[in-house]
Parts: structure tokens; sequence; C-alpha cells
């Protein structure tokens, strides 16, 4: 995200208190100076989720701005915490600022609550500063801000979740729905266990499951499948 100046005063007209979860170190410190220097208070600045949790109960900010992965597996911690969030809080305001879509979590969150005071930006497209302070005044204020790539790719997410998968992939899903164990798959494609291993392993990628035990993310691709 570009530095940019503003020539204006400061102003705490509309002070926000903030509390800021990116693992990012440099980037951290980077939206801690330029939220202060637009008047706001970063009350809470954190690396990981479970921090993010704990500083929100203590702080009673005003609006949570979040990235996406962060430790300890830095896959959707933060995104995952952020709906957690919502559940418990549904007037909380969260911006979620990220690299890339979710899409897994991305949709829950932006169901959250009524849909007000949620946003979800992406770093690379977010052109100028003042955009960034205008989106995270908005949520806070209750509006939503969902940058225009996040919303294609749940509308493509919704229209089909297994428009991802191979012909062969389907196989081994349809074959999963029915009950069936990796070496029953294997018996009846006349293929290796470890080439089922590999195919399931791709559905549940493509399919955007969020990380769980293997059971788990069987039937939740189960699911998807009835559903399609």
């Amino acid at each position: 995200m570009p530095a940019e100046t503003t020539d204006g005063p400061l102003t705490t007209d509309g002070r926000l208190r903030i509390v800021l979860a990116e693992d990012s170190v440099l980037l951290r410190e980077g939206l801690i100076g330029l939220l202060t220097r637009f008047g706001h208070e970063v009350t809470a600045a954190v690396g990981d989720a479970d921090a993010l949790v704990t500083a929100v109960a203590e702080q009673e900010p005003d609006v949570v701005v979040t990235d996406v992965r962060m430790p300890p597996g830095f896959q959707d911690e933060g995104l995952h915490a952020a709906v957690r969030l919502r559940e418990e809080r549904p007037g909380l305001p969260v911006l979620v600022l990220s690299q890339y879509v979710q899409r897994a979590y991305a949709a829950e969150l932006l169901d959250s609550g009524d849909g007000t005071g949620v946003g979800y930006l992406l770093k690379d497209r977010v052109g100028q500063v003042e955009q960034f302070v205008a989106a995270l005044g908005e949520v806070a204020a209750g509006g939503t801000v969902v940058d225009p790539e996040v919303v294609r790719q749940l509308l493509r997410r919704r229209r089909d979740p297994l428009a991802r998968l191979t012909p062969r992939e389907r196989e081994v899903l349809a074959l999963i729905a029915e009950g069936k164990s990796n070496s029953a798959i294997a018996r009846a494609l006349v293929v290796s266990e470890a080439a089922v291993g590999k195919h399931i392993g791709n559905i549940l990628t493509k399919l955007d499951l969020p990380p769980a035990d293997e059971t788990h993310r069987r039937v939740l691709a189960v699911l998807a499948y009835l559903r399609s």
C-alpha cells in the first residue's frame, strides 16, 4: 500500500479507537503510524488471532482491523477470529485487510450480524491511503465496504462450488458421498490409494474448506456435493 501524505491539519473529529491485528511487524507499525496521522488511536496492535480476541475484550474498540493469515498456521486465523468476534459482538465493526480472498469464511463474515459494519479489502487493490481511511470510517459508522474482486469470487463460488473440480475429482467426491473409504475408492477407480489421497487433497483445497480434522473436512465436502 503506497504511502501518501495529507496536506491538511489532523483533526480529532471522528476519532476512532482501533484494535489492529497484523503479523508483519513492518506493516503493523506502518498502519499504526498512518492511522495515528489521521487522528485515530490504535489502542492495541497484536500479531496473532488469540491476542486479537483478548485485545477486543479488554479494549472494547470502535472498530477492528485485521489481516487473514496469522500465526500459528498462517491460514485463515485472523478471518476466523473476526467471524467469532462478530458472533459474540454483532455490532462490532470489522475491516479485513488481506492479500487474498479467503472464500470459506469471507461469506460468513459478510453475512454476520445484519451485514452492516463490515468490510473486506485487498491490500494490493487499495490505491490510496485516503481510500483506506475513508473505508475504515465507513465501516466504523455501520457501513459495508467490499472490494469488487471479493464480490466476484464469492458469487462465482456460490454459483457452483464444484466447478473447479476435474471430472476425476468429481468421481472421487461422489464415492466419498457414498461413504466409501480411500481403499474402496481406489479399487472402484482402479488407481492407487496414494492417487486417491492426492485427489481428495485437491478437492478439499479447491472447495476452500477451512482447516479441520480430515473427517470433518470430508463431511463438508460431501455437503457441498449434495448442495450442488
